[in-house]
């Protein structure tokens, strides 16, 4: 089993191997072993590519050797290295042309998490992307209590959403870009430990002791973006790196969703580009996650006329209101107070207003629906 990931990792210590290479030696059956003990005359012949591709023999051995040295510090760090071929390496992002050979974790997170939403943004964030981002994860662990955040424990608006996925008891992944011997920015170590201990993890494609250069950054983007579902940018002037993010993400065909802002405001310009080139949808609350990626909250079957936009409501009212809109029958008072974890008494007060106001009907023996 050692023998065989020394290979594996071997392969990403060379610099003329990747994704693309990696699956074509599968498709013709090359195991790694094989493709370290072949001639390079007879590897070229077998994988059935150019001459210029020659690998050389002293590089192989080199890499083998990286890859014996690593594996030995990652498992005294109790770090996981994934191979982009095995069952353990997240699905989603086996998806993409691009992605890391060998991923490696530190941590229990399930990566291939039921709903996977990335959270992004300015590193100095306004008092409202600071809000917001908070609303819209306590939002999202109202009706996913496993949903998966995702993004990259950087200042301000990652932190945010790693520091407000752990507070609701929801996983959370930090995606880094560097080695795992270390944190970077180091304010941040407290808050990778609480991550790993709350069930979540800090992954890296970047082997132990490298460090956090600028284009390993732009690279671990691409990361983030993969192994989502739906990206969030919170706030973002027109160039950064959550605006990477999200083009990545819309070059997967993956949802893309930006909460937007005033005009004039350069923490908007980014977020409000992408919604008007139409990369992304509007942001304002769970709801319009639900209606992006047809998530299926509460365990409710959403059918698709029902993913329309929620009027502005919030608070306990928005609640019941999304609960409502989501069930494919009315519902009695009994249900809603179950689904919302309200009394009677405030539920029957909430249903008034929203009948009131036009926006649900009562019918027959106390059961409520949309209008």
């Amino acid at each position: 089993m050692e023998k065989d990931l020394v290979y594996k990792l071997g392969l990403s210590f060379l610099k003329k191997v990747d994704a693309n290479l990696v699956r074509l030696m599968a498709s013709k059956d090359i195991s790694p072993e094989e493709f370290f003990n072949l001639s390079g005359k007879d590897l070229i012949s077998k994988l059935g590519i150019k001459p210029d591709h020659s690998f050389d023999k002293l590089a192989r051995e080199e890499a083998l050797a990286q890859a014996r040295n690593e594996l030995s510090k990652v498992s005294q760090h109790n770090i996981t290295p994934l191979f982009l071929l095995d069952n353990n390496y997240p699905e989603r992002l086996t998806e993409i042309e691009d992605a890391p050979i060998v991923l490696y974790k530190l941590g229990e997170a399930d990566l291939d998490a039921e709903e996977v939403c990335a959270v992004v943004g300015t590193r100095r964030p306004s008092p409202y992307g600071i809000d917001s981002c908070g609303k819209i994860i306590e939002d999202i662990a109202g009706y996913f209590d496993s949903a998966l955040i995702v993004s990259g424990l950087a200042y301000g608006i990652d932190a945010t959403a790693h520091k407000k996925a752990l507070a609701c008891n929801l996983p959370t992944v930090a995606v880094v870009a560097h080695g795992l011997n270390m944190i970077y920015p180091a304010t941040h170590r407290n808050l990778a430990k609480e991550i790993i201990r709350k069930g979540g993890a800090i992954i890296s494609e970047y082997p132990f002791g490298v460090s956090p250069y600028r284009q390993h950054f732009l690279a671990r983007n691409r990361i983030v973006a993969a192994l989502s579902d739906v990206t969030l940018v919170i706030e973002s002037a027109i160039k950064g790196g959550a605006m990477s993010t999200a083009n990545f993400a819309f070059s997967y065909s993956r949802e893309v969703m930006a909460l937007p802002g005033k005009i004039n405001d350069e923490l908007s310009g980014g977020c409000n580009l992408l919604i008007r080139k139409q990369k992304a949808t509007l942001l304002s609350c769970a709801a319009d996650i639900i209606e992006a990626t047809g998530w299926t909250p509460l365990n409710i079957k959403v059918s698709p006329q029902q993913r329309n936009l929620f009027p502005e409501l919030d608070g306990e009212i928005k609640k019941i209101y999304e609960i409502l809109k989501f069930s494919d029958q009315p519902l009695t008072v009994d249900k809603v107070c179950y689904q919302s974890g309200l009394n009677a008494a405030k539920v029957l007060s909430l249903l008034g207003e929203l009948e009131f106001d036009g926006i649900i009907i009562r019918h027959p023996g106390n059961r409520y629906s949309i209008s």
